[in-house]
């Protein structure tokens, strides 16, 4: 498999965490990290495969490097990429707008057919998330608030699914 591209948007360094994990559960696989706020256009075109990673922000916000990065994402030609996401979220705090970072990032690309390694929205407990599409999540959802003995887990079995998706 070729080299993964991982960017991330961090604004406490949990989603950061969450990457650097992600990245171990790859093993031998080479997944180079980046903090999306640092990224330029080429970075992130240059990979086939990508991952990206969000936290929740406020309400129903995009958080603020993604916010500022997401022009760069619409110039970027995916007809020959795959992308897996990830986003954080607490569904007991914000149970009206959980994960939506993870939706709006989702809703902004472009390009959806790339889009690789949904998730099961079964064991969450919210009202509304605009990560939810068609009665999955658009990608892994962690809530290290209120599941964070699933946590390791989660990622995973969500690297196993990605290590097939992302051929």
């Amino acid at each position: 498999m070729k080299t993964i591209g991982l960017f991330y948007g961090s604004t406490y360094g949990m989603t950061e965490k969450i990457a650097h994990k992600i990245k171990n559960a790859f093993g031998d696989q080479t997944v180079e990290i980046h903090n999306v706020r640092d990224a330029e256009l080429e970075d992130i075109d240059k990979y086939d495969r990508l991952i990206f990673g969000t936290s929740a922000w406020g309400i129903g916000e995009m958080q603020d490097d993604w916010e500022r990065a997401i022009v760069k994402l619409e110039q970027i030609d995916y007809s020959k990429k795959k992308l897996a996401m990830f986003g954080l979220g607490d569904q007991k705090e914000y149970p009206e707008s959980f994960v939506d970072g993870l939706g709006i990032l989702y809703c902004r690309l472009p390009d959806k057919s790339c889009v690789v390694g949904s998730w099961p929205t079964e064991g969450y407990n919210y009202y509304f998330s605009l990560a939810d599409k068609d009665g999955k999540f658009v990608g892994l959802v962690i809530d290290e608030h209120n599941m964070s003995e699933k946590v390791d887990g989660q990622i995973e079995a969500w690297v196993e699914q990605l290590k097939k998706e992302l051929k």
